[in-house]
């Protein structure tokens, strides 16, 4: 009896340890896709040709826009002002202070406007002039509304077929 006891003892303390370590690395993963960095499926035609239509993945981190380090050039998550569930892709054109010059509707007019990016605030238009609803649309927006920058793309989502 006391050898059954003691067999079963030891398979339990091996399990309660296998899984401490499977919790911890669960831990640890929630941790890094939460605040370090993710991959994350991006579609749409807002981005082409610099992201596909169809959908890519790319990995975005979350320090840099913590950090200020987010400037002009640099393709960045953020939670749409216009529906906060949704996180739309977009390129930052220009900071705080800085004057923007755009075409107000490039597919029917070559009328141009100017603004000045107001304090706190990013302007941000998709690589797609004729098919992005951006900064041209809701105006600048708040910085506090950026979630991530994209680092880079991992790979084009049709390399799976269809997912």
């Amino acid at each position: 009896m006391r050898l059954w006891f003691g067999k079963w003892t030891s398979i339990a303390k091996e399990s309660a340890n296998r899984a401490a370590i499977f919790a911890k690395f669960l831990c640890l993963l929630h941790v890094t896709n939460t605040y370090i960095f993710s991959p994350i499926l991006v579609y749409g035609p807002s981005m082409l040709p610099t992201l596909n239509l169809t959908g890519d993945v790319v990995l975005s981190e979350y320090i840099s826009h913590r950090l200020g380090k987010v400037g002009p050039g640099d393709v960045v998550l953020i939670q749409s002002p216009e529906n906060p569930r949704k996180i739309i892709t977009k390129r930052v054109v220009a900071m705080e202070g800085e004057v923007v010059s755009f075409l107000v509707d490039p597919s029917r007019s070559d009328r141009s406007r100017t603004v000045v990016v107001p304090k706190g605030h990013v302007w941000i238009q998709g690589d797609n002039i004729y098919a992005s609803n951006d900064s041209r649309n809701f105006g600048p927006i708040p910085y506090g509304l950026i979630q991530g920058k994209v680092c880079c793309r991992v790979w084009p989502v049709d390399c799976f077929g269809s997912l």
